[in-house]
């Protein structure tokens, strides 16, 4: 009788899945209690064996977790009468504790199969198994705490992360936004779907869910010690994303990683959009070129309007160069004083556009649909953008590096490596009081009483043409004195190539190049520029060449006159507008026309009551193309906040004067 209940017990063990098996927390006293209290007791005595109850304290609570449930060794076999209670003690028992480990063994033989009575001349069998190879090892102390180790950090990664945070870092990662995200794209969607089976399951048999699921699921398990993990607990901890995912990427990124856009997930634009449609603003996302048809003539300072009287200044033909210097001496007023005083009076005006302007330059936009609710803080439909181009590859690169191109000052370096041999090229200044501007002190507002400061500082471009910037943004705080320009290859190797830079100050701008290879440490002088009374004079220490003539833009060429077409306000500021935010100052020019795609609005724009998707709409604002248009209006542009000054020819009934306008 014993003998086939042993065989069912054993051929019931072969069947369990091995991979993995686990142990359920037992009284090992306790567990021989229940066995032998579910006999009869006159028939107790007989089933008091010493090997059958070595055998239950050390192998009786072995189970594995089938579809969710626990099953053990001693479930699913047919009891013969006598051992019924008993079997049915061991079942109620062992599925009434919590799994505690996996079960490995040291040995094959579980228990001692049979042995000889030689006093009765009797064979007494025993409970006993034989283990898979699978589960016998050597270290099993080591593997144990492993996999409690695994198994704790599995539970508490589903208890402590959100199903929203790894959805939104997945949304990232198909966005391609995340720096080396799909690196981590396959382990969180399969955290995902155990993130929400986890939910799923009652709270009883949650820990036995992360026992079943983190044994061999590898890195998916340890999630939440790894890199993407620590996103996981910024974002479920409630931090907002864009500083979440900075965090991540200082871990995983090289120092210069910089992230061209702002951040969002799905579920933001989702929200977005609801609001837009609450609102009644969606189809107000479309966006063109003003043109002179939109603007009615109450919000327009000045409107040219073809006049009988002969132009005196028929010399100065818009097809001429001029000398910007020429006009130093010209008379100076203010931006309100031009606009009370001169405009009134005015048949005819123009402009000279100058290198420097060339940053200035604006376009006007407003909606496809003019009868469509307005998105922004003002009652008009009207908003603005500044130029994003710049000429030269140089400052394209390095504005799309994060740096400041509109200084008064500025060095700008560019590797002609790609950075495959591992080159790391420093753009380096000495200002006059000694004070040296280079990488240890990048970022670092205050490091320079000048107001310079090191803004892109590349370590290794992964592949792409390196550039690093130095901008002086305040001339009223530069002293007077030469500030030096080098470039040092801080590598210990040679160099694959060479350097370009530039050096622009007061809108002239010069190249300087450098074609043969640096030994590891060496210093390359650049050039030196001298801060006077008289302003920035450069001395070369390269061959350079100097761009200082014309240049042109959206059609038009620099150091020439050229016609205004009208002059207004920065639509913020228009008549019926609660005059919300800085004024601006807009000419528009005959014949200019804008070749890039403005934003069609900026965050600081819009109604307050979409600042809650300011993120949705950063992207939005940058992803919203706008067809181009020849009939635009689009021209030079100044802020109230911005000291500039332009030179103006202006014709009246009664005069003609050049003036220089300051702002």
């Amino acid at each position: 009788m014993f003998q086939a209940l042993k065989k069912q017990i054993s051929d019931n063990f072969k069947r369990l899945p091995t991979s993995p098996l686990f142990c359920v927390a037992i009284d090992r006293d306790e567990i021989w209690n229940q066995y032998i209290s579910g006999f009869d007791e006159e028939v107790r005595q007989e089933h008091n064996c010493n090997c059958c109850r070595s055998f239950l304290r050390q192998f009786g609570n072995i189970v594995t977790i089938k579809d969710g449930k626990v099953v053990s060794i001693w479930d699913n076999i047919e009891t013969p009468e006598e051992y019924a209670g008993a079997i049915q003690h061991l079942r109620d028992y062992i599925h009434s504790r919590p799994i505690t480990d996996i079960f490995l063994g040291s040995h094959k033989n579980c228990g001692t199969d049979r042995n000889l009575d030689t006093k009765r001349g009797v064979t007494w069998e025993h409970f006993y198994i034989e283990l898979p190879i699978s589960v016998v090892k050597s270290n099993v102390d080591t593997l144990l705490a492993q996999a409690r180790d695994t198994k704790n950090v599995f539970k508490r990664g589903l208890d402590e992360l959100t199903i929203d945070a790894t959805t939104a870092v997945l949304g990232l990662i198909e966005e391609n936004t995340l720096y080396r995200g799909k690196e981590f794209e396959a382990i969180l969607k399969e955290f995902l779907k155990f993130q929400k089976d986890y939910k799923k399951s009652p709270s009883r048999k949650k820990d036995n869910f992360c026992w079943a699921n983190s044994i061999g699921t590898g890195v998916v398990a340890k999630l939440r010690s790894t890199a993407i993990g620590t996103l996981l607990i910024d974002l479920s901890a409630g931090m907002e994303l864009d500083a979440a995912v900075m965090s991540f990427e200082s871990k995983v990124a090289p120092g210069n990683y910089k992230r061209p856009t702002a951040l969002v997930t799905s579920k933001m634009v989702e929200q977005a959009k609801q609001t837009l449609s609450d609102l009644g603003l969606l189809g107000s996302l479309e966006r063109r070129f003003a043109n002179e048809t939109d603007i009615t003539s109450n919000n327009l300072l000045y409107k040219f309007r073809p006049s009988p009287i002969p132009d005196v200044f028929a010399e100065i033909s818009q097809e001429s160069f001029v000398n910007p210097k020429s006009f130093s001496n010209a008379e100076t007023i203010t931006i309100d004083d031009f606009i009370s005083k001169i405009i009134p009076e005015s048949t005819s005006i123009e402009v000279l556009l100058e290198n420097p302007h060339l940053a200035n330059m604006f376009s006007l936009v407003t909606a496809q649909d003019n009868k469509a609710p307005s998105l922004l803080k003002w009652d008009n439909q009207f908003s603005w953008d500044y130029t994003g181009g710049v000429a030269d590859s140089i400052k394209e690169r390095v504005k799309a590096a994060g740096g400041k191109v509109d200084g008064v000052l500025r060095f700008s370096i560019q590797w002609n490596d790609t950075g495959k041999n591992k080159n790391d090229f420093d753009a380096h200044s000495t200002e006059p009081s000694g004070n040296e501007i280079f990488f240890r002190n990048c970022k670092k507002p205050g490091i320079s009483p000048d107001s310079g400061q090191l803004d892109v500082d590349i370590i290794d471009p992964r592949g792409q043409i390196a550039v690093e910037n130095i901008t002086w943004s305040n001339k009223s705080k530069m002293k007077y004195g030469t500030t030096k320009f080098f470039v040092h290859n801080y590598s210990s190797g040679t160099s694959n190539g060479g350097f370009t830079a530039q050096v622009e100050f007061e809108g002239e701008t010069y190249d300087f190049e450098y074609v043969a290879n640096l030994k590891g440490g060496q210093r390359i002088d650049v050039a030196e520029v001298t801060y006077s009374k008289e302003g920035f004079t450069l001395k070369s220490l390269l061959s350079s060449k100097a761009s200082v003539n014309s240049k042109e833009k959206w059609g038009l060429q620099t150091n020439r006159f050229h016609k205004v077409t009208n002059i207004m306000l920065s639509p913020n500021h228009w008549v019926g507008t609660d005059r919300v935010g800085n004024k601006h100052y807009f000419f528009a020019l005959d014949k200019c026309v804008s070749d890039e795609s403005p934003r069609p609005f900026f965050n600081e724009y819009l109604k307050l009551e979409l600042d809650v998707h300011r993120k949705v709409f950063e992207i939005l604002g940058s992803k919203v193309k706008i067809d181009p248009a020849p009939n635009q209006i689009s021209g030079i542009g100044f802020s109230e906040t911005q000291r500039a000054y332009l030179i103006a020819k202006v014709q009246g009934k009664k005069f003609t004067r050049i003036f220089k306008i300051n702002f």
